[in-house]
């Protein structure tokens, strides 16, 4: 089958190239990949800033997100049936989406929303699963909670606020003015233009701050939270909770301690927590983010589709930080 295979880290363009039909485990789901959303993360994986806590063995496929229909099940799967269309968060040590099929264990995959195309649902896993394990399941955000979501009209972010205001959040988020009408209509209660305003300085109080952005912002992000908030980091650095959750040598435990030690010590200075986050593949959370979908509570948000062959322009396009919401590869 066709694959984009990764020889080596911050290699300028992924190599097209034949690779064996994956093996299809007892309990897993072979999925004949129709979309594959693109992330940052494929980009930071793909420069080796990743390879200390996500090691790979190169050559390999890249891609998280698949949308697609199920071509064969393992003996031991139930849930599922060739014919299925389904979507999916590939786990970490699996990834490869972007390839022509790619086999996933059954437990994290979901039937595609009835409402969503192939590539609007290949937009959602993993930025649907980022903003859910962020705002749901880390910070457990509550009615009349404040939360500051920055680069509002990124994926993750666009996500997010709708997710945040679902839950009864009031919500601020950073944006440029291009992209104020977009964040708004998303569910945005407070936009900060960062090209003109301190978000710092106009904001306070808040209970809860996603962060995905560079240290400076992460620093800054600590004033706006009040006496007990959290600043939740998607972007680093590793805390020692992430570390010993990874089961990372106590090296590299060591090593994690100390590049987080400088936030960490800042936020224990003003009593917030802070907590790094990084997204794990989960399908019983993303059925419940297709009941969102489907009821229309959450909306995709794509910048743009690129056809197979131009995958290395998609990823392109990504790393330029432009994009609105999500980059999609259309491969059937």
């Amino acid at each position: 089958m066709k694959a984009y295979l990764l020889d080596h880290y911050k290699q300028d363009a992924l190599r097209l190239g034949d690779i064996p039909m994956p093996e299809t485990g007892d309990g897993d789901v072979l999925i004949e990949v129709h979309a594959a959303g693109l992330n940052v993360l494929d980009s930071k994986i793909r420069s080796g800033e990743f390879k200390a806590i996500l090691p790979y063995k190169l050559p390999f496929v890249l891609g998280h997100d698949v949308a697609g229909v199920v071509a064969e099940v393992g003996r031991n799967v139930r849930d599922f049936k060739p014919g299925d269309a389904v979507y999916s968060r590939v786990p970490d040590g699996r990834i490869g989406t972007l390839a022509e099929f790619i086999a996933v264990k059954a437990d994290d995959v979901a039937l595609k929303p009835s409402n969503l195309t192939m590539i609007e649902a290949a937009s959602i896993p993993l930025v649907g699963l980022t903003a859910w394990q962020s705002l749901v399941e880390r910070a457990d955000i509550r009615k009349g909670q404040k939360v500051l979501i920055h680069a509002g009209s990124g994926g993750v972010g666009t996500i997010a606020i709708q997710l945040a205001r679902h839950l009864g959040a009031t919500v601020a988020t950073t944006a440029s003015a291009a992209n104020k009408d977009l964040v708004t209509t998303l569910g945005a209660d407070v936009v900060i233009d960062y090209h003109k305003e301190a978000f710092e300085k106009a904001l306070s109080g808040y209970d809860v701050v996603l962060h995905s952005l560079d240290a400076e912002t992460l620093e800054k992000s600590l004033d706006v939270l009040k006496p007990g908030g959290q600043l939740i980091s998607i972007s680093g650095p590793p805390d020692p909770a992430f570390a010993r959750q990874q089961g990372f040598h106590w090296v590299l435990q060591f090593g994690v301690r100390l590049m987080s030690s400088s936030i960490r010590r800042k936020a224990r200075a003003r009593k917030v927590n802070y907590s790094f986050l990084l997204m794990k593949a989960d399908g019983a959370q993303l059925r419940q983010i297709t009941n969102l979908l489907e009821a229309g509570t959450i909306k995709p948000v794509i910048d743009r589709v690129f056809p197979f062959g131009a995958a290395n322009e998609a990823l392109a396009y990504i790393e330029t930080g432009r994009a609105k919401g999500k980059v999609v590869v259309q491969i059937k």
